[in-house]
């Protein structure tokens, strides 16, 4: 028996090949929830973001992929965003538990935390603006390599440039920032 491309298990799933999608679950599943544990200590949180993953593409999303770039790197984007979402929703429910617990006993809030400080930078605040004023092509470096925290290599299959071209737009994003914000 032929050993079957990601690419080509990719495809029979779309299609609703269930054999394949647990082959491609089988050779994936183990490496994606490792790479998120070095993002978020919540194993529990990890193992739900990977089966949301792994749903999302049972759904429908395996037909998106259009074989541009390496299936890992594509997967571990839709993995990474996965968790970003999830510890946004879990970020927001704690926040909302301390207003609640505020207003009920008029205690002062604890101090944010570090993930919620920063969160808040790059959803509300001068670094928001920064970023948004970056081109498209360097602002999707930012987003491969700092927030989606793909490597250069990763990120060079993704945006779908060589490498040279990632580390060259990371530092002109990164010089423009640093002028933006200074």
């Amino acid at each position: 028996m032929r050993v079957q491309s990601d690419a080509d298990l990719l495809a029979l799933a779309a299609a609703g090949d269930r054999a394949a999608f647990e082959e491609f679950y089988r050779r994936h599943a183990v490496w994606l929830t490792l790479r998120l544990r070095y993002r978020c200590a919540d194993e529990t949180l990890i193992d739900d973001v990977v089966q949301e993953t792994f749903l999302e593409l049972w759904h429908g999303g395996a037909a998106r992929y259009r074989e541009q770039g390496d299936v890992a790197g594509w997967l571990w984007r839709i993995g990474s965003r996965r968790l970003v979402d999830a510890l946004r929703r879990t970020s927001a429910r704690h926040r909302l538990g301390r207003l609640l617990a505020r207003f009920r006993g008029g205690e002062e809030p604890a101090e944010p935390s570090a993930e919620e400080q920063v969160l808040r930078g790059v959803e509300h605040g001068d670094l928001a603006g920064a970023l948004s004023r970056l081109s498209p092509e360097l602002r999707a470096v930012v987003q491969a390599t700092v927030l989606d925290g793909l490597t250069t290599a990763e990120a060079a299959v993704l945006l779908g440039i060589p490498p040279g071209t990632v580390k060259t737009r990371a530092m002109r994003a990164r010089r423009q920032l640093r002028q933006e914000l200074a």
